[in-house]
């Protein structure tokens, strides 16, 4: 009877740990070998480097506040671009509360650029709140409030947004987009040449 039970299990427990073996370790380190190898940069989160410390990554949002820099999307992760709390405000279109900032960000946004259309993602929030681009529309808004703020003239401020435009390859899987904390880096590294 237990030669039976013995012989019932013992394929069951090879089994388990075979799996465990191929599943949970030797197929994880062979794809982090993999990412590692050939994409270590994403891999590694994307990270942006500069003399010898990490400023950000090109994957996560930032809050800039200063006029000096373009501004991403508004965040509700946490107490804004915390990537320990990220996701969205999970307000209704009915909630008063996201009506007021909503109404607060517009109206504080328009008067930057008093009868131009305010694109929607500098007002609203991204799923993650975590969102680090904003779209082209959305920087050229902001473009006459960073060219002031840095005393450049704004046809360089508009050239340095064409330049970092991106465009999905296969057009149908996105829209063109901007990533804010390479944009600002970019102001940056003009600023630091003159």
């Amino acid at each position: 009877m237990f030669s039976d039970l013995r012989a019932a299990l013992r394929p069951a427990i090879v089994f388990t740990l075979g799996m465990v073996l191929l599943l949970g370790i030797a197929y994880p380190l062979i794809l982090t070998g993999i990412g590692q190898t050939l994409f270590s940069h994403q891999a590694n989160g994307s990270l942006i480097v500069d003399h010898g410390k990490v400023v950000g990554s090109e994957l996560i949002g930032q809050g800039f506040s200063s006029d000096r820099y373009f501004h991403g999307r508004p965040s509700a992760a946490g107490n804004g671009y915390d990537a320990t709390a990220s996701s969205g405000s999970n307000f209704g279109p009915t909630s008063k509360a996201l009506v007021d900032r909503v109404k607060g960000d517009v109206a504080k946004l328009s008067q930057q650029s008093p009868g131009a259309v305010l694109p929607p993602d500098l007002a609203t929030a991204s799923a993650s709140g975590l969102d680090p681009d904003i779209s082209p529309e959305a920087a050229f808004f902001q473009a006459a409030r960073v060219a002031k703020a840095r005393n450049m003239p704004l046809d360089q401020v508009r050239q340095l947004i064409q330049a970092h435009i991106q465009t999905p390859m296969p057009s149908f899987l996105g829209d063109p987009h901007v990533n804010v904390l390479m944009l600002n880096r970019a102001l940056d590294a003009v600023a630091a040449k003159a």
